[in-house]
């Protein structure tokens, strides 16, 4: 069975780089080669491979140093280490950062090959390749070539198999509820519910009936009984959006509901078990909120068992034409409008944005767009109607340099008042240097005497 796993070789030693190749290739896997740590740092965001093969020995950064930057970028990509210098002390420090395995040269290549498919097991499931559209239906919704969403939907597909109780943290607008989604559907759950809850839509008076339901008659208004939303997911996966803006008085109730899995409905006093596995989301700091008293330390424990962070829309610009264009699709069928694409103008002012409102902000602008297009190509001054600002989040490097410079000088004389021995010091730079710099945007350090 040949497997789409991609293994990373790391060693200076090109020979043995050609020949681990080989007997990776044979064993069914896809063979990445660096010649050096740097090199395989710079590769690892394009190649995304799911094991990295490294030496401990090499030139410029090591195998350590290496193991260290991948666990900083990647912390569960797995590391095996290969030496010839193979000893104890390497061997345990190796294993206390954290390294899948360690073997020495001469190396056994059954041996090689087990702790190769170990590895990989962990990173996901990689079937054949006619199956693969069958093993991606998890994440059909999610529409990204960015690396950082690629690492951030593996760490997904991994946790998706438990039953952990999972945190989404970003910024509104990034896709909390899809990805949210996408973990149901790669899950033993995926045949039962999948129920999404806004905690800051709902009034606080009723949240509680919401969630767990209420009985007949259990206050004004409430003329038959009611299922709540835990035994509506039950058997599958509750999504509470927005956990944050929860009220703190409720957030107890919610806390032994998780411990117990117990819900007792509103008039009720006979509670019933639930079975659901509850994926959280919010925009807000949780950290700091706790740490404010604004929110339960413990439920947030409870919740955060595994932490993913979705990234704003800036931070994968590589995703905005991917993204527009996906949208200008469905949008052109749903509106029966005839429109084959955006203008270079138009997808350059798309990338340039600064998108504060993320992937739902991009959504609004290609529906607009789209809406009062009258050619079948849209144009860079339609959406920069739509964007309804004329600024660019990216500058041409000259400018850039230029205000961080300025800003740079500005900044040291306001830590020293105007001194420029000191400010020059500082910056490490010499006093008639320093100098230059200030007369080449105009900066007067008696501006800055107090």
């Amino acid at each position: 069975m040949m497997s789409t796993a991609k293994v990373m070789i790391v060693d200076d030693d090109a020979g043995l780089l050609r020949l681990l190749s080989m007997r990776l290739e044979a064993a069914g896997y896809q063979a990445v080669s660096a010649s050096s740590a740097e090199q395989a740092l710079a590769q690892l965001p394009v190649s995304r491979p799911q094991v990295v093969i490294t030496d401990l020995r090499m030139e410029g950064m090591d195998g350590m140093g290496l193991l260290t930057e991948i666990q900083e970028r990647n912390p569960s990509l797995p590391v095996i280490m290969l030496t010839a210098h193979g000893s104890i002390p390497d061997a345990v420090s190796a294993t206390s950062q954290g390294v899948f395995g360690f073997l020495t040269k001469p190396y056994d290549s059954k041996n090689l090959l087990e702790l190769v498919n170990q590895a990989v097991s962990l990173s996901g499931d990689f079937p054949d390749t006619e199956k693969q559209g069958e093993a991606t239906a998890w994440r059909r919704n999610i529409v990204t070539r960015s690396p950082v969403m690629e690492e951030l939907l593996s760490q997904a597909r991994m946790i998706a198999g438990s039953d952990v109780s999972v945190f989404i943290h970003g910024e509104s607008g990034t896709g909390k509820e899809l990805l949210a989604h996408a973990i149901h559907d790669a899950s033993p759950r995926s045949d039962e519910a999948f129920v999404a809850v806004n905690c800051s839509a709902i009034p606080e008076q009723l949240l509680e009936s919401e969630l767990f339901g209420h009985r007949k008659g259990a206050f004004t208004g409430a003329s038959h009984d009611h299922k709540g939303l835990f035994q509506a997911a039950n058997g599958g996966t509750l999504f509470l959006d927005e956990i944050g803006d929860m009220p703190p008085a409720f957030q107890s109730k919610l806390l032994r509901v998780l411990q117990e899995h117990l819900v007792r409905p509103v008039g009720s006093v006979e509670s019933i078990p639930v079975d659901v596995r509850i994926i959280s989301a919010t925009h807000r700091d949780l950290d700091h909120a706790t740490s404010e008293g604004e929110f339960r330390e413990d439920l947030f424990y409870r919740l955060n068992v595994v932490e993913l962070n979705m990234p704003a829309l800036v931070d994968r610009r590589e995703d905005i034409p991917l993204l527009a264009n996906y949208f200008l699709n469905k949008l052109c069928s749903k509106n029966k409008k005839k429109v084959k694409g955006f203008s270079p103008d138009a997808i350059d002012l798309l990338l340039q944005a600064s998108w504060p409102g993320n992937v739902r902000q991009l959504y609004n602008v290609v529906q607009q767009v789209v809406v009062l297009a009258t050619t079948s190509i849209i144009p860079g001054q339609l959406v920069k109607r739509a964007l309804r600002s004329k600024r660019t989040e990216i500058l041409p490097f000259a400018e850039a340099r230029q205000n961080f410079e300025r800003e740079y000088l500005t900044k040291l004389l306001r830590i020293t008042n105007g001194n420029v021995t000191q400010a020059a010091r500082l910056a490490q730079r010499n006093r008639t240097d320093f100098y230059k710099l200030l007369n080449k945007y105009h900066l007067a350090p008696s501006l800055f005497k107090e």
